[in-house]
């Protein structure tokens, strides 16, 4: 055959004709059988100049959000779409052109063989067991915050992934800026002293009212609400629980702000100390002025205990103030993270940072020079490592510590009672109540896998 007669096999069609060819000619005594062509299929990396086949799970808010996000880059392909509410699925298929296959079953969208990867962007109840799925199904993983609501939750994960060579990413978009890059080089550099106290605050006010007293009704025609509820309890429809992101005002669904905020910027402390999983874990809090249908706290305290220094948060859905950092209380959201040093404090948000020196401390010390690379944006970087395999910076394994850390502290808080967490064994110490909390009891058929 002449040089401009050789034909240009993509991947997909290069394996699938030369599996085929194995399959006939037995590949010198050593035939494949059709699963593990298309287990080779799935495990390959996709070249440097081909398009990503992404399928997107759960496309309401933030799920259609993220697609327009994947879709602006030009080596991206929408090839399925999965949601259990026909008015967002066909709203997001008439978004991608027409050209992708439209699922009310996530199970159903993970058979389709073209999918390189997934995008899982539904309630937080249903992280876990899709993103499991995925990864077991030869799909790559994008899964948004939080990355799960239970201990054994986020190891489950973490080892379906390793064990099927899948790069995952959890969706912290916050991480790709380059003002958390500032205060990570900052609190490395030793400027501020040893480093004895974290304090991670979250405060806003949404009361009185809150997300009122909705009464139950029956569910918008085409919502699967049965699916919709997934492994949580089967409860009656509620639009407080279905539109708009409300999910995150139940426990079943998210924990409490302490899950939904959390990932985000607790993640600077874990980044910046490199702190792993916390040796034991208290909190209190509680519904103090709160008057809706939700059932998260809406106070909450949390300490978490490491080797020579300890992590807060500090959560008020009742009083927006925010220790003078990040303009005055107006109601609205504040968040911040303060790193407490021997030589100083770090104070710091998603866009902004500002280093208060004890006395003089700091009086000749200039902060250190960037050293850590600016990211090509977070999308950008799973979508990279999809093609080079390499693991994205927030991966399962990176951010697990941290989901770890999130949900302990929702155990705490429900038992009462200081717990001691053994990471080797992923498991509370001499507490069997409180361990017993740490896998979710799923609903029938569902079931979370053992790590």
């Amino acid at each position: 055959m002449h040089t401009e007669e050789v034909q240009k096999w993509t991947r997909r069609e290069f394996l699938k004709t030369s599996s085929a060819a194995a399959v006939a000619v037995g590949m010198g005594g050593i035939g494949m059988s059709v699963a593990s062509v298309e287990a080779q299929e799935a495990a390959a990396p996709v070249p440097a100049g081909e398009r990503i086949v992404l399928g997107f799970i759960g496309v309401a808010g933030r799920g259609s959000g993220l697609m327009n996000a994947f879709m602006a880059h030009e080596d991206v392909e929408v090839g399925a779409i999965c949601d259990v509410y026909d008015e967002h699925l066909n709203a997001a298929l008439e978004r991608a052109g027409g050209q992708a296959k439209g699922y009310k079953d996530f199970r159903k969208l993970l058979e389709q063989k073209d999918i390189d990867a997934v995008v899982v962007a539904t309630p937080p109840h249903w992280h876990a067991l899709i993103s499991i799925h995925a990864c077991e199904a030869g799909k790559d993983v994008y899964c948004e915050k939080p990355m799960c609501l239970y201990p054994a939750e986020g190891r489950a994960m973490a080892k379906a992934a390793r064990n099927n060579d899948r790069v995952t990413q959890i969706g912290t978009q916050v991480h790709a800026g380059d003002n958390f890059r500032r205060a990570v080089e900052i609190v490395r550099s030793g400027m501020l002293g040893k480093i004895m106290s974290t304090r991670v605050i979250c405060t806003l006010n949404e009361y009185p009212g809150g997300i009122g007293h909705p009464a139950d009704s029956e569910p918008p025609e085409g919502l699967d609400w049965d699916m919709w509820c997934g492994p949580a309890s089967l409860v009656p429809f509620n639009t407080a629980r279905f539109q708009s992101g409300c999910h995150r005002y139940f426990k079943q669904y998210a924990g409490s702000w302490l899950n939904e905020l959390g990932p985000h910027i607790a993640d600077l402390a874990f980044w910046a100390l490199e702190l792993g999983e916390p040796t034991a874990v208290s909190a209190s809090g509680g519904r103090f002025v709160a008057d809706d249908i939700s059932d998260i706290p809406d106070t909450m305290d949390v300490l978490w205990e490491y080797p020579g220094m300890t992590l807060n948060w500090i959560h008020t859905s009742g009083n927006s103030y925010n220790f003078d950092f990040g303009g005055p209380p107006n109601r609205g959201r504040r968040l911040g993270v303060m790193f407490h040093g021997t030589k100083g404090t770090l104070l710091a948000d998603y866009g902004s940072h500002r280093i208060v020196s004890e006395a003089d401390a700091l009086k000749d010390v200039p902060p250190p020079e960037p050293s850590i690379p600016s990211s090509p944006g977070h999308e950008r970087e799973f979508l990279d490592a999809i093609k080079t395999r390499e693991q994205p910076p927030c991966n399962f394994d990176y951010h697990l510590p941290l989901a770890t850390a999130l949900n302990l502290g929702h155990i705490a808080l429900d038992t009462g009672r200081k717990l001691y967490w053994d990471s080797k064994k992923g498991e509370i110490v001499g507490d069997r109540e409180a361990n017993g909390l740490i896998r979710p009891k799923c609903r029938k058929p569902w079931k979370l896998p053992k790590a």
